[in-house]
C-alpha cells in the first residue's frame, strides 16, 4: 500500500493545474499561425495603398536615379547597384507594416503595376517580373523567420535578399555577359543598397507610422503602443 505525502500531492497538483494551461495554449498557437495567412479587409486595403504610394516613387526614382547613375558608372562599373534600393522598398515595408504571408510580395508587386502602367523605359512586363522577383526575394527572408519576426534585422536581411534576387535578376536581363568584377562589385552593391534602403530605413518608416496611431488594427502598430 502507497501512502500520499504533502510533497507528492502538492507535485500531483501542480501536474494537473500545468496539463491544462498548456493545452490551452496550443490552440492559440494555431490560431496564430492561420492568421499569417487569413487576410482581413483592412489588410487588403492598407496594402494596397501602400503599393500604389510605392509605385509613384517608384515613378520619380526612374527618372532621379539616372543623374546619380551618370556619376557612378564612370567611377566604377557595377556601383550603380547602390542606387536600386528605392525601388526594393515596398515589398519590405509591406510586410513590416502588413506582418501577412504574402504581404512583400503582393506591396511590390503592386507597386510596379503602377510604375508600368504609367509607363517607364524598362516595359510593362519587364517592369512587372521584376517587381515580383524582388518581393519573392524579401518574402522568403520573413517566411524563413515563420512571419514572428519584425525586427531591425530581419528588416536589414529581407531588404538584402530583395536586393540579391533583383540584382541577378537585372544581371541576367539587362547586363548578359558581364565579367567576374562587374558581377561582384553590382551585386554587392545592390545587396549594400537594399540593406540599407529597403530594409533598415523600412524599418524606421514602419516604426514612425506605426507611432502617429494609424496602424493600430496591426500588430505593428500594437508594438508601438506597447513601446511607449
Amino acid at each position: 500500500m502507497t501512502t500520499s505525502t504533502p510533497e507528492s500531492a502538492a507535485k500531483n497538483a501542480g501536474e494537473t493545474a500545468s496539463a491544462p494551461a498548456s493545452a490551452a495554449t496550443k490552440p492559440a498557437s494555431a490560431k496564430a499561425a492561420a492568421s499569417i495567412w487569413r487576410w482581413r479587409v483592412v489588410d487588403i486595403v492598407v496594402a494596397s495603398v501602400l503599393g500604389v504610394a510605392a509605385g509613384l516613387i517608384f515613378l520619380a526614382w526612374n527618372v532621379g536615379y539616372l543623374g546619380p547613375k551618370a556619376l557612378l558608372e564612370p567611377l566604377l562599373p557595377g556601383l550603380q547597384g547602390l542606387l536600386d534600393g528605392p525601388w526594393l522598398f515596398a515589398g519590405v515595408l509591406g510586410g513590416l507594416i502588413i506582418r501577412k504571408a504574402g504581404a512583400a510580395i503582393y506591396v511590390e508587386l503592386l507597386a510596379a503595376v503602377v510604375s508600368a502602367l504609367i509607363g517607364n523605359q524598362w516595359g510593362g512586363f519587364l517592369t512587372l517580373e521584376a517587381g515580383l522577383v524582388q518581393g519573392l526575394g524579401a518574402e522568403l527572408i520573413f517566411l524563413l523567420f515563420f512571419y514572428r519576426r519584425w525586427s531591425l534585422p530581419v528588416a536589414i536581411l529581407a531588404g538584402a535578399g530583395a536586393a540579391l534576387a533583383g540584382g541577378i535578376n537585372n544581371l541576367i536581363l539587362w547586363y548578359a555577359g558581364s565579367g567576374t568584377e562587374f558581377t561582384v562589385i553590382y551585386l554587392i552593391s545592390t545587396v549594400v543598397s537594399g540593406a540599407v534602403i529597403a530594409g533598415a530605413l523600412s524599418w524606421v518608416l514602419a516604426r514612425g507610422i506605426a507611432a502617429t496611431g494609424a496602424l493600430d488594427r496591426f500588430g505593428s502598430g500594437r508594438e508601438a503602443r506597447v513601446r511607449v
